[in-house]
Parts: C-alpha cells; sequence; structure tokens
C-alpha cells in the first residue's frame, strides 16, 4: 500500500515537471559529453603537437561545465518556487475577493455596479452617427 502511494506521488511529479527534468536531464548529459570530447580533443593536439591551443580548450570545457550545471540547479529550484509563487498569488485573489463584496458597498457604489447601460465616450459617438 505504501509502495503505491510513494510510486504514485513520484509519477505524478515527474509527469508535472516532465518538460524541466528533461531539459535538466539534456544539459547533464552535454556535461558528460563535454568531457568526451575534451578527451579526444586532448589527445588530437597532443598528437599534431599544437600544445598553445591547450590554453583554450580546458578554460572552454570548464565554462560549458559549469554553466549547464548552474542552469540545472536554477531550474531544478524553481520547480519548487513556482508552486509557492502560485499558492501565493491564490491567497492574494482570496483576499482580494473577500475584500470586495457587496456587503461593504454604499448604496451609490451598488447602483453604479447594477447599471447594465454603461456607455464609453466611443459608444457615445456611435449612436450619434446612426
Amino acid at each position: 500500500m505504501i509502495r503505491n502511494v510513494k510510486n504514485a506521488f513520484i509519477w505524478y511529479f515527474l509527469y508535472k515537471f516532465r518538460k524541466t527534468l528533461t531539459l535538466i536531464a539534456v544539459l547533464l548529459a552535454i556535461v558528460l559529453f563535454s568531457q568526451w570530447i575534451y578527451a579526444d580533443v586532448v589527445e588530437y593536439l597532443t598528437l599534431r603537437e599544437k600544445l598553445i591551443y591547450l590554453d583554450i580548450v580546458l578554460p572552454l570545457k570548464w565554462g560549458i561545465i559549469l554553466f549547464n550545471i548552474g542552469l540545472s540547479v536554477y531550474l531544478f529550484l524553481r520547480l519548487f518556487k513556482t508552486e509557492k509563487q502560485k499558492e501565493k498569488k491564490e491567497e492574494k485573489e482570496k483576499k482580494l475577493e473577500t475584500k470586495v463584496s457587496t456587503n461593504d458597498l454604499s448604496a451609490r457604489e451598488k447602483e453604479f455596479l447594477h447599471k447594465k447601460s454603461l456607455k464609453n465616450k466611443a459608444d457615445i459617438l456611435v449612436e450619434g452617427k446612426q
């Protein structure tokens, strides 16, 4: 029973955040591929005896790795912040709904809200030309 609940919980979040989790997996795969490509580039440059370019390749590799890991961490942390922000927005909307109740309005405000033929200047001009 507990195993089924745990699986349902995991699959719910996997389905809900599938796009972001896929992006994170791709970014981490790029980190692994960059390490593999770096090893090949270093081997190629040592065979060709062009060691001058190794000064460029190493910072480039670490730049790619750190950027992808940083972006992955940001996306992962954003998963949890979006839920909290949605809850805060819903709470604010509920507060606004409770503030604007017809019981608190004056007679003039209630009359204004119940008028159905409110017209702006454009409506008046169009009616005048017909």
